[in-house]
């Protein structure tokens, strides 16, 4: 063979290797792009679901013309609608773990429905912490400090709060698998803001009273900026993603949420993570035509397919819409419509595929 033709020959081996090369470099690239897109890095192991769920939702039965105290009483529902609610949640949709909220008489019946009925279902017993600082500069409706009297009246009621949830923890062993201290009290846009040095002490003072796990439930952006040292007091972080509160639609709901689970990941890499709140409004006069019965059912089902093979636990927020919320002047408002269900228990787009067969 020609020298010639051997230095051709050579030079086409060498292209075909480069080529090769490139195109592994983009296979690799594209797989990782992918890998990260669909946030494989937060993967989790199966013994971190709570009671080996992917999928749970937050419960709260307050129905038309009942609400929780206002100032003047609570107006709660009877333990007949909270026995229908639970069989909805438990026999209809298949929940086996709902979040309730706080300690009061009425989580103390849903627990007692439970145990009466025999439900299927465990439970995330709420303690709800009352302002201990007035954070009426960064909260939008808080248009005046909270009074110092009040703040001092409120710390007893957290204490009281704190002593309730210990005791049903304790007394309801068999359905109580978890406790919440504290629910959004640490971020600066809301009304009920708790230091964190103290919501750390509260945490220590329950996981000494009872055998549960112990944790609290925040935003996500809390968690990843703020969450070093309250994770290591935690038996693990709970955190809340709401895209379509962000300016997301739903072509970006799935990918926005995912971002959001790795930044408390990235921030908190030991922390197992629970996320108690996700959702979408299926009626909204904020967010326009972003909200829907339709995008509410499509982000659904992608994400708690995603937190299924991720291992995590969701809570959906909510299983019925509550119409005692928000602006009582708008009957549209978000925080109306984010249940699984309408305020008079009708299934919505996501849960019909559960009465399919029904008259």
């Amino acid at each position: 063979m020609k020298i010639e033709h051997i230095g051709k020959l050579l030079l086409i081996i060498v292209l075909i290797s480069l080529f090769a090369c490139n195109q592994n470099k983009n296979i690799s690239e594209n797989s990782l792009g992918e890998s990260t897109h669909r946030g494989e890095g937060v993967l989790q192991s199966e013994g971190d679901l709570l009671m080996g769920v992917s999928s749970a939702v937050c419960y709260s039965g307050f129905r038309s013309g009942q609400h929780p105290d206002r100032g003047e009483g609570a107006i709660n529902p009877s333990y007949e609608e909270t026995l229908e609610d639970l069989k909805i949640l438990s026999e209809d949709a298949g929940f086996r773990l709902l979040r309730i909220y706080d300690s009061g008489d009425n989580s103390e019946m849903v627990l007692r429905i439970i145990k009466e009925n025999n439900i299927n279902i465990k439970v995330m017993l709420g303690i709800w912490l009352r302002a201990e600082s007035s954070n009426h500069t960064t909260c939008e409706w808080l248009t005046e400090p909270i009074p110092q009297a009040e703040l001092l009246q409120n710390k007893m009621l957290n204490y009281i709060e704190i002593e309730q949830g210990i005791q049903l923890a304790n007394a309801f062993k068999d359905i109580v698998v978890v406790v919440n201290v504290g629910n959004e009290a640490l971020v600066d846009w809301n009304d009920h803001k708790v230091a964190t040095d103290t919501i750390i002490a509260y945490v220590q003072k329950v996981r000494q009273s009872i055998e549960q796990d112990v944790t609290v439930a925040d935003n996500y952006r809390w968690w990843a900026d703020h969450g070093t040292e309250l994770a290591k007091a935690v038996d693990f972080v709970s955190i809340h993603v709401y895209p379509v509160w962000e300016g997301k639609d739903i072509n970006e709901g799935l990918s926005y949420s995912i971002e959001n689970v790795m930044e408390v990941h990235k921030a908190l890499p030991g922390a197992k993570i629970v996320i108690s709140e996700a959702g979408w409004p299926s009626v909204a006069s904020e967010f326009g035509e972003r909200a829907s019965e339709e995008k509410q059912q499509q982000y659904y089902n992608e994400f708690l397919s995603w937190s299924k093979e991720m291992n995590i636990t969701t809570f959906i927020f909510e299983a019925f819409d509550e119409d005692w919320k928000g602006n009582p002047d708008n009957m549209m408002g978000a925080e109306k419509h984010w249940g699984l269900f309408t305020v008079d228990r009708k299934p919505k787009k996501v849960m019909q595929q559960y009465y399919q067969n029904q008259n």
